[in-house]
């Protein structure tokens, strides 16, 4: 930038000179300037990114927790962030599309968090969204294109939950509460298992018994 400043000053002294052997000092001095300007390196990705990570000041935490809830208009994301309120504003940066929103709270107590959220369920309108700071909070704004409930925040919750639906919802009653309770067996605590295996076996001697026809 300042062998720009240096070789424009130059060539506004070189319009108004009017000595021949002032005027040759300034041309020497201007093809010397361009070829400098014309042999600088071309500033390293790495050492951009090195200034960027700088500029932002120590470590990058991704933020997983949040709730979220919905009115006719808008879709509400609350992401718990003790003392943010007490950010200059231009700390707490949201970036929208019409399917996803990042978000990046910028030297919070020494670190930085991100939110990225893909796939959002349906279509926001990227104007009408915005972003509010309130004590120890960020509310995230999506505007809804089309005043319509959303079932899930995303598509990828959405396939998740119908697959695991469809895990243990069958046409079958018996096998749908059977694999209901394979699940709950599977994922529970030992308290959960001892109770599913007393209630397996109490079932068999009433079955071998006569009391219920059917094997739950």
């Amino acid at each position: 930038k300042q062998l720009q400043k240096d070789l424009e000053e130059v060539k506004e002294l070189l319009t108004k000179a009017t000595r021949k052997r002032v005027r040759d000092v300034l041309m020497t001095e201007k093809h010397k300037l361009e070829l400098e300007i014309k042999n600088q390196p071309p500033p390293k990705l790495k050492d951009v990114a090195e200034e960027e990570k700088l500029s932002l000041g120590g470590y990058t935490v991704k933020i997983n927790n949040y709730g979220w809830d919905q009115s006719d208009k808008f879709v509400k994301i609350y992401i718990s962030l003790n003392g943010v309120q007490k950010l200059p504003s231009e700390n707490v940066q949201v970036n929208f599309t019409e399917r996803s929103f990042d978000l990046l709270v910028k030297n919070l107590n020494g670190k930085n968090y991100t939110m990225t959220f893909n796939n959002l369920m349906k279509p926001i309108s990227v104007e009408g969204s915005s972003r509010k700071v309130k004590t120890d909070m960020v509310l995230v704004m999506c505007r809804k294109k089309r005043e319509e409930k959303w079932d899930c925040l995303t598509q990828v919750e959405k396939e998740s939950k119908e697959k695991e639906k469809a895990s243990y919802d069958t046409s079958d009653p018996s096998e749908g509460l059977m694999n209901l309770l394979k699940k709950m067996y599977a994922e529970g605590d030992d308290e959960i298992k001892r109770t599913i295996n007393k209630a397996w076996v109490e079932s068999r001697e009433k079955q071998s018994k006569g009391d219920i026809p059917m094997d739950i």
